[in-house]
């Protein structure tokens, strides 16, 4: 359980931090924990200070920290053989992880793997198998979208301006269309649109300025995470699915935040019988240690060897890592809990949505979840404020939470979490809702 000893940030962590600002590039700090062990659910901060996690690192620890499995699959390996330049040679742990991934992936057509370090580097494989087979550069992506920060990638995101600020132009010939998002529809009310969020990509796009023949990749996420947890309409991805058919359009779908049972199914688009022609995955692929996977039809493999590479993608201990988490997710039916505790978390969110004004609207699905926080239910005007006070007295009361989109807080424990810890964790936050709205 949370255990606060010494309001954080306690004197070891303030020296941390000192030298962190002092030695580390700027970054996206958004809390003053200095964390020095993790137990499942649970972080310890060099202070001594206990917190319940409500993240999970971003989504990472989706097998909770310090599993004893996965230790051992990664001491296993380190005692055989770290690293052997996994892209130029022949490796054992790579090619399980590989067919594994294939067999627990959407979709009964023949897959290859490409293995890279993080997200980011998965969407710029995903993005150069698709311009490489269809001989075209034109992607269309979706506002509000996150796709990483290398310079590819972040072309396609759209979900914050300062990711983009300085580093205009980018990466040319990228459209981006308006998500399925019902609460901030862009067009209609939401119950009488008929999905024209993803028809506007025919209706629009297509018949006005961009010939479908001429588009690489239409790239998405099943459910949006860094634009503000945002769960898309019954619909829009069979549509979204539906106009790539009628155009012979590839469908990228990244699932590098939704993916691995964080949704209460392996892959989030699972949930809409959406069958992608690639995926991307990262994040809690290797429960921590870096590693990132594109899933792909093996017609759009590269046409020759070289065409993409890299270093350490496939590292044979990354490999271990990840390997062992999948196992670990399908033999203690961690993705079936996902599910169930999804159901026991928005229960008591819808609570809070109901019994507080700021609240607009509780959204998610499984253990992906978001707060939205508005000065207006009416108006739905973001309140910008008031997230970041929360975040920061459920910091002091042991429970760590992290922001999303505009106005949003994400909910996101790992998926071992029990009705126990997450009643601990809702009731401080409950207790902290009180406090401040």
């Amino acid at each position: 359980m949370p255990l606060i000893k010494i309001p954080p940030p306690g004197p070891k962590s303030k020296k941390i931090i000192e030298m962190d600002q002092k030695y580390l590039c700027n970054s996206t700090k958004v809390s003053p924990i200095v964390a020095e062990i993790g137990k499942k659910c649970i972080l310890i901060d060099i202070d001594g200070n206990e917190y319940l996690d409500f993240t999970s690192g971003i989504s990472v620890a989706n097998i909770g920290y310090q599993h004893p499995r996965l230790k051992a699959a990664i001491k296993k390996q380190l005692d055989k053989l770290i690293h052997f330049a996994p892209q130029d040679f022949y490796n054992e742990t790579q090619v399980k992880l590989a067919k594994i991934l294939c067999e627990i992936s959407p979709g009964t057509f023949d897959k290859k793997v490409f293995f890279s370090n993080s997200g980011t580097e998965s969407v710029e494989a995903a993005l150069k198998l698709a311009r490489a087979q269809r001989n075209c550069l034109h992607v269309i992506a979706f506002i509000g979208a996150f796709h990483g920060r290398t310079m590819g990638s972040l072309a396609l995101t759209a979900s914050k301006p300062i990711h983009r600020r300085e580093f205009l132009p980018l990466l040319s010939n990228v459209t981006h269309v308006p998500y399925g998002n019902c609460y901030h529809c862009k067009f209609e009310s939401p119950s009488e649109c008929g999905f024209y969020c993803a028809d506007y990509i025919e209706d629009v796009i297509f018949r006005t300025f961009l010939p479908p023949d001429k588009v690489a990749a239409i790239i998405t996420e099943p459910i949006q995470g860094e634009g503000g947890m945002v769960v898309p309409p019954e619909g829009f991805h069979e549509n979204i699915r539906k106009i790539c058919d009628e155009h012979q359009v590839p469908l990228v779908m990244d699932e590098v935040q939704a993916g691995l049972g964080r949704t209460g199914k392996m892959f989030a688009i699972e949930h809409w019988n959406v069958v992608p022609d690639i995926i991307t995955i990262a994040k809690s692929l290797g429960s921590g240690v870096p590693i990132g996977a594109t899933i792909f039809n093996s017609k759009y493999n590269f046409d020759e060897s070289g065409m993409h590479s890299n270093t350490f993608g496939g590292n044979p201990l990354a490999c271990a890592a990840a390997f062992e988490t999948i196992k670990i997710l399908q033999e203690e039916k961690l993705v079936e809990n996902s599910a169930k505790m999804g159901k026991f978390f928005m229960k008591r969110l819808k609570e809070f949505e109901n019994d507080y004004e700021p609240i607009g609207q509780v959204r998610g699905k499984g253990l992906m979840m978001g707060i939205e926080f508005v000065k207006d239910k009416k108006l739905k005007t973001p309140d910008l404020e008031l997230p970041k006070k929360i975040m920061s007295a459920a910091l002091k009361k042991g429970l760590i939470l992290l922001p999303a989109g505009v106005s949003v807080i994400r909910i996101m424990p790992p998926l071992n979490i029990d009705e126990e810890l997450a009643t601990e964790g809702l009731n401080i936050l409950d207790e902290v809702l009180k406090e401040s709205c």
